[in-house]
């Protein structure tokens, strides 16, 4: 008889092309010892990047009134009209760029926008280039469209980014595109835009196609963004509800495409998906209120308020910050110092954080294979009284009282 660990039929040879997500892993560690109760200690999670806060009230009443009216029924395959409009208009507020409204596909959270563009996109063996470290899944959404990601090493010199002296220098016959974060998870550094029209550019010139995620951008500190969009119609872009909308699990997201894909995404959409939560999608409209706004830019002012906590007491403690992170709610700091007195790296780090001070971060084996013994992540979508406990617990942990 086969044991309960083992499938019954053969798998799929992308599964295991497909690394766990060891923060998903670390903090199911972290609830087991929260459930345990050891010393009566809760457990401070900088670990996941899932904002604090949550839904305001406009967007909950907005989905009370959409299921009191039964609006719940599938929605045309690019998402409700009035939601992509509202998009649109929050381009020509935010980021003063005209959008046309039929170029914005809504998907199921933001993930579900990355797969469709790799399904779009991307064929078997074709190259995608992205920096090293990046957001997990970037490089596996490229695996399930059987492509291959090619990571290029960005150091703290690039700000952790791709550049376009790399599309230059490593494009080849077999490249397709580049797949890019602007604010990156996991070192919330964004791409300066005049090297994002760089890039853009040198992709152009070689006939690929550029996606830039954007889904940190409303939760952008030091400047005003600036969206890849400025750079051509031909650049694709991600974005969410999850992050500066605080809508993590309603799974909301879109897309803007090229106006000659449209037609190929809807197709695509129609039956990968059929359509994005109806009810979402009537919540998210009242996002974009004046009222709702200015919540929402309250709550980035408070994320910009823990970030300039939180930096400089990492370095307090012995870690190294190379480049301050502009938005998003990440520190990629290098822990070299703090690990080799712990006789460890980031791994054998993050363990002694959780087990002997109960605080959650990430080593940088999730981001991937640039150095990543070097350097944990830190997620600030936490309170600050709670930043300012971990840090207290970490100062005890490495005895600097």
């Amino acid at each position: 008889m086969n044991s309960v660990t083992e499938p019954l039929v053969r798998l799929a040879a992308r599964v295991d092309a497909i690394q766990p997500f060891y923060v998903m892993e670390l903090a199911k560690e972290a609830a087991l010892l929260e459930r345990d109760g050891r010393d009566g200690r809760d457990i401070i999670h900088m670990g996941i990047g899932e904002p604090d806060f949550t839904a305001p009230e406009p967007v909950i009443e907005a989905a009370a009134s959409a299921l009191r009216r039964g609006v719940t029924q599938y929605t045309n395959a690019l998402g409700l009209h009035a939601l992509r409009e509202a998009i649109s208009a929050h381009y020509a507020d935010f980021y003063g760029v005209n959008v046309d409204p039929a170029r914005i596909v809504v998907t199921a959270g933001a993930s579900a926008a990355l797969l469709l563009a790799c399904a779009a996109l991307v064929d078997r063996d074709d190259e995608v280039l992205m920096p090293d470290p990046c957001y997990p899944c970037n490089r596996h959404f490229v695996i399930a469209a059987e492509g291959k990601p090619v990571m290029v090493p960005s150091g703290p010199a690039e700000r952790f980014q791709l550049t376009a002296a790399d599309v230059q220098r490593l494009w080849n016959e077999h490249t397709r595109g580049v797949l890019l974060a602007s604010p990156s998870n996991p070192t919330g550094t964004s791409i300066e835009p005049a090297e994002l029209e760089r890039i853009v550019k040198a992709v152009r010139a070689r006939g690929g196609f550029t996606i830039v995620d954007e889904i940190y951008q409303g939760l952008s500190y030091d400047a005003k963004p600036v969206s890849a969009l400025s750079f051509g119609d031909d650049v694709i872009t991600v974005n969410s509800f999850s992050k500066y909308f605080n809508m993590t699990g309603w799974r909301l997201g879109w897309l803007v495409v090229p106006p000659g894909m449209v037609g190929a995404f809807e197709k695509l959409a129609q039956n990968l998906f059929i359509c994005a939560s109806a009810l979402a999608q009537h919540a998210a409209l009242a996002c974009f209120e004046p009222d709702t706004i200015a919540i929402y830019e309250a709550r980035r002012l408070e994320f910009k308020r823990r970030r300039d906590f939180i930096a400089p007491a990492l370095e307090s403690l012995g870690f190294s910050v190379p480049v301050m992170p502009d938005g998003a709610f990440y520190v990629y700091a290098d822990c070299r110092t703090v690990a080799h007195q712990a006789a460890g790296d980031s791994a054998a780090l993050t363990k002694a954080m959780l087990h002997d001070a109960g605080v959650v971060l990430v080593p940088g084996m999730d981001f991937g294979t640039h150095a990543p013994k070097d350097y944990i992540r830190l997620s600030y979508a936490t309170a600050l009284p709670k930043l300012e406990e971990a840090v207290e617990r970490l100062a005890k942990l490495f005895g600097r009282h």
